[in-house]
């Protein structure tokens, strides 16, 4: 497995060379001290890090002003993934992403778009708008994602193959207003 998205240089934070950091992941443990990322040709290592709002205040062994840190706007912060999470059922994000999703039956649902934080399940948003939460995947092979979904939960198209993913009744009022007001 390649490098992981750790998370994203916002900007920089005073005048002694800090930056916010955005994380991608959900281990804030991931900035701390000693941890080593790779960026573009560099490599920068994290001396020290604390919460700030809903980002990270992160200061890098050698930046040390506003200048130096400047410079670091806009990168994506890289790393090997954790030494306890190598499992090889494991769903990383970046996997998941462009692969096909097919159901027990062998039905195409579609191709995942993201994978959107939910507090019961995480979700794939399909693109044709679909979301399937991730607790009802069993596989992940070869840029196929293949779930066990309960019936009733997702209609298939018979005309367009197409996966009609969880989301307000056809008749619902949601459903009206997507319509052009005459």
């Amino acid at each position: 497995m390649g490098l992981l998205e750790i998370g994203r240089i916002v900007r920089p934070h005073g005048l002694r060379g800090e930056v916010v950091v955005q994380l991608t992941t959900n281990r804030a443990g991931r900035l701390d001290p000693g941890t080593v990322f790779d960026v573009e040709t560099a490599v920068l290592t994290v001396t020290a890090s604390r919460p700030f709002q809903d980002r990270h205040l992160v200061q890098f062994e050698g930046i040390g002003s506003r200048e130096q840190a400047d410079d670091l706007r806009g990168k994506v912060l890289l790393a090997e993934p954790p030494e306890d999470d190598r499992d090889e059922d494991a769903l990383w994000v970046h996997e998941l992403i462009g692969s096909s999703v097919i159901d027990s039956d062998g039905s195409e649902l579609g191709t995942v778009n993201s994978v959107e934080n939910n507090p019961a399940s995480d979700l794939l948003v399909l693109d044709n708008g679909g979301l399937i939460p991730c607790k009802f995947v069993v596989s992940h092979e070869d840029r196929t994602v293949k779930v066990d979904i309960p019936e009733g939960l997702i209609e298939v198209s018979s005309r367009s193959g197409e996966a009609a993913g969880v989301g307000p009744p056809a008749d619902s009022d949601e459903r009206l207003r997507e319509e052009p007001t005459v």
